[in-house]
């Protein structure tokens, strides 16, 4: 039985996954009795308060920092939108106070999510220079190329932990040396890395780090963003005060500590999810090799260099939304690339910048396995496919 307690088999979860029981069950309080908002002084305000406090100080045992270098934020799209557009507006600040004369410069890599590019993008239309370093064909960034494209005038690296549709495994320490030695904030978009990977922010040596609660069994809506001590940034989001006068806005208080409970028990059960999401994720690539002989891995051909939940495969001849529409039928809940672009007709920019052709990228899925996967449901899905590739391949006369 799927996450969604029908028969659906749910191989998706980098897309989002479902809520832990438990998670939820901490999150129930917050919102029926304890229903008062964090900065009132009576006794339901400072249990909300309470719990926030809790849950910041839970989530940096995680990290490795202080509780007061994080920052709740809406989920990980605003908490990357802070980062990249917060560093870079504070240093045009300090340039326009006569302390620099160059335009701030920032550097990035051409498979970000859109969260990063977009951001990086609206940076550009007001004038700030911006580099984007391509991937290896397998999609990893070279710190050597990342090191290559500095200036003088660099203001910020941005560069994501693992990517959220190939799985690759960037080399985010080796990244954050070089930054570090230069005095350049070093920003990683860490969604895909929670419960996977770990996530201590000295040993990644990033300034900024952000996750989103949705992607480690939380709840849709709440994520953070640390942000190291002496970060240079420019607050966005005015308002009342919240968050040390860093984001304005009543906390989602149910969503925190929703986002705490989960992140505490995806770190606490990390290494024996990893050992099942890879027991599954290898199962399922073997069975597609054996079944579909001319299905090619797209990513980085050794398995550790990728995320333990992560397969991407192209299917020649085939377009990937015409699988998946025939797996969805068929109870498979699969995708072609990121959620937050799922209908959008372009092809992947993340294997676009890896090198292959619009053909390759039209033709490629993403199975990402999670916690409810069985092995049972592996096997199924292989013969589902197996079957659906057949078929696809019989009407169309692809042999």
């Amino acid at each position: 039985m799927g996450p969604s307690g029908d028969d659906t088999i749910y191989l998706d979860h980098a897309a989002t996954t479902p809520l832990d029981p438990e998670v939820l069950a901490a999150m129930v309080p917050y919102l029926t009795r304890s229903f008062g908002n964090p900065s009132s002084i009576y006794r339901l305000g400072q249990e909300a308060r309470a719990a926030v406090d809790d849950a910041r100080s839970t989530v940096a045992r995680v990290l490795g920092c202080s509780p007061a270098e994080i920052v709740f934020t809406s989920g990980a799209t605003e908490s990357d939108n802070l980062a990249v557009k917060g560093i870079a507006w504070r240093r045009r600040l300090e340039r326009e106070r006569g302390r620099n004369a160059a335009m701030p410069h920032v550097v990035t890599s051409a498979i970000e999510h859109h969260a990063v590019l977009h951001a990086v993008t609206s940076l550009e239309h007001q004038g700030f220079p911006v580099t984007y370093v391509r991937p290896d064909p397998e999609g990893i960034v070279s710190p050597e190329q990342i090191e290559a494209v500095i200036r003088p005038e660099t203001c910020l690296v941005s560069v994501m932990y693992a990517n959220n549709e190939s799985g690759a495994i960037q080399p985010v320490a080796e990244i954050g040396r070089i930054a570090r030695e230069r005095g350049i904030p070093f920003h990683v978009d860490a969604v895909q890395g929670a419960g996977l990977l770990p996530l201590g922010v000295d040993d990644l040596g990033c300034d900024l780090l952000a996750l989103s609660a949705h992607k480690f069994y939380g709840p849709k809506g709440v994520g953070l963003l640390y942000v190291r001590r002496g970060t240079p940034i420019r607050w966005q989001q005015d308002g009342g005060g919240q968050e040390g006068g860093r984001r304005g806005g009543t906390e989602n208080v149910v969503g925190i500590v929703g986002l705490a409970a989960a992140l505490a028990k995806a770190e606490a059960q990390r290494p024996g999810y990893v050992d099942h999401c890879a027991a599954l994720r290898d199962r399922l690539e073997a069975g597609i090799k054996a079944t579909i002989p001319d299905a090619v891995i797209n990513g980085p051909s050794d398995p550790a260099r990728r995320l333990p939940n992560n397969l991407n495969v192209a299917l020649p001849g085939i377009q990937g939304e015409t699988v998946l529409l025939n797996l969805d039928m068929q109870g498979v809940a699969a995708s072609a690339g990121s959620a937050c672009t799922t209908g959008n007709s372009e092809p992947s920019h993340v294997l676009l910048a890896m090198g292959l052709g619009e053909e390759r990228c039209r033709e490629s899925l993403r199975f990402t396995v999670g916690r409810s996967t069985t092995a049972d449901q592996i096997d199924e899905t292989i013969e589902i496919l197996a079957e659906t590739v057949a078929r696809v391949r019989g009407l169309a006369g692809v042999a």
